[in-house]
């Protein structure tokens, strides 16, 4: 079924290391661009969200944006034993010699230099933040794509609304393009016979029916409308298909407009002419919708 290119997704979960959350927004695009902001604690796993985007999305201009937030603030820092420790000697030296028997305060020695340190990112096992941020992902694209489904069926609705109006227009002028010759050839009888008359001349039968036959061949719209009526049907079963290609229909849409197109050149018809501007309009309201067809 048709799927729309433009469409907003999220996703969210906790577990032991924290908290992930994804928000995916999408617009057309003829191919499918990834643009994923990870931040630094996530950007070693940016190979796998690619590939797992790529999995469920074809096409579309794609802004996906990941944050990671540790279980607790406490966490994201460590104590450096070592530095402390070694205040700690320095202080009870220091004491020994001064003879003061004063307690140590290890909240003050906390505050020195070097004893409180950032937690190293890369200490954490990037298996377990994949297993944390894999499912989020997946939510969010899944997500995403029941927001592109729906606003697809919305499309699907109005593309089906212009097709069954292009068919109608096709439909009458068929019945219209008959009349073409036989209206060129009572224009073309009363002219001449009202000039040769005019000069008391007189036209062979065999030439007048030459001219018409010329103007017959010139005119003749049979094929245009034969392969015009092939593309609507290829449409139709296109957009009802589970593999429905945004791609595929821009070159069924193409091909629809070069026929209609050639039969307002060729038909040479004033109401003939009303129909096809109307089904030119059509055409171009579902060329625009394709355009934002996965």
């Amino acid at each position: 079924m048709l799927q729309s290119m433009t469409g907003q997704g999220q996703a969210q979960s906790t577990g032991d290391l924290g908290t992930v959350s994804v928000e995916i927004r999408t617009v057309n695009n003829r191919g499918l661009k990834l643009s994923a902001r990870l931040g630094d604690q996530l950007s070693r796993l940016e190979p796998q969200v690619d590939a797992v985007v790529r999995q469920h999305l074809t096409r579309g201009s794609v802004n996906l944006n990941a944050r990671w937030q540790r279980a607790s603030a406490a966490s994201a820092y460590r104590i450096n034993e070592a530095a402390l420790t070694e205040y700690h000697r320095s202080l009870s030296q220091l004491q020994t010699k001064l003879d003061d028997t004063a307690p140590i305060d290890l909240a003050q020695l906390a505050a020195l230099p070097g004893v409180i340190q950032e937690a190293d990112d890369q200490t954490i096992d990037p298996k377990e933040l994949w297993a944390l941020l894999q499912p989020v992902l997946v939510a969010a694209l899944e997500n995403l794509n029941q927001m592109r489904a729906a606003e697809g069926a919305s499309m699907l609705t109005s593309l089906q609304t212009d097709l069954a109006l292009i068919a109608e227009h096709l439909e009458a002028i068929c019945k219209l393009a008959p009349r073409v010759v036989d209206g060129y050839r009572e224009r073309l009888e009363s002219r001449i016979g009202d000039l040769l008359r005019e000069r008391g001349l007189e036209v062979a039968t065999i030439d007048l029916l030459k001219e018409l036959q010329v103007f017959a061949d010139r005119t003749d719209i049979s094929e245009e409308i034969t392969r015009l009526q092939s593309h609507l049907q290829m449409f139709d079963e296109t957009v009802a298909s589970e593999q429905a290609s945004g791609r595929r229909l821009d070159f069924v849409i193409q091909e629809m407009f070069r026929e209609t197109n050639t039969i307002g050149s060729k038909a040479n018809d004033a109401e003939i002419a009303m129909h096809v501007v109307d089904m030119k309009c059509a055409i171009e309201r579902m060329r625009e919708l394709i355009q934002n067809i996965e």
